[in-house]
């Protein structure tokens, strides 16, 4: 089972796995100083001095902060957002690499040409001479 675990881990796509979600962690973190720090204020000052961590809402004993919840909801598409920009261009690069590779044409020599010819002629024979032997 040791042996097992050992290379499970030592895969290449645990690994990195492990380092996407550090990095994705530490960039929410990012993104949460700067919707706190930054956007809600301003975003409060927009709507005429709102300070969106202190909006609350009581019923009874119950305390319901949704000022929070308005931060975490901006804080979620901001990393949306990036993400889907992220993932755009990611995905344009490789569609750009592809088609460079499309558009990559081999140019054979003609002895090449020849040797294929050959082999094709040899194929389809060896074909006909087995369906041939089997009809005999």
């Amino acid at each position: 089972m040791w042996k097992e675990f050992k290379e499970f881990i030592a895969r290449g796509n645990v690994v990195d796995l492990a380092v996407g979600v550090i990095i994705g962690s530490a960039f929410g973190k990012i993104v949460s100083s700067m919707v706190d720090a930054i956007f809600m204020p301003l975003i409060g000052i927009i709507l005429g001095g709102i300070d969106f961590s202190t909006l609350t809402l009581k019923l009874g004993d119950a305390v319901i902060s949704y000022g929070s919840f308005l931060q975490n909801v901006v804080d979620f598409l901001i990393v949306a957002f990036c993400i889907f920009i992220f993932v755009k261009l990611t995905n344009k690069l490789f569609h750009h690499k592809e088609k460079a590779k499309e558009e990559v044409k081999v140019v054979k020599s003609d002895e090449v040409l020849l040797l294929e010819e050959i082999r094709d002629l040899l194929k389809n024979n060896t074909k006909s001479n087995k369906s041939t032997k089997k009809g005999a």
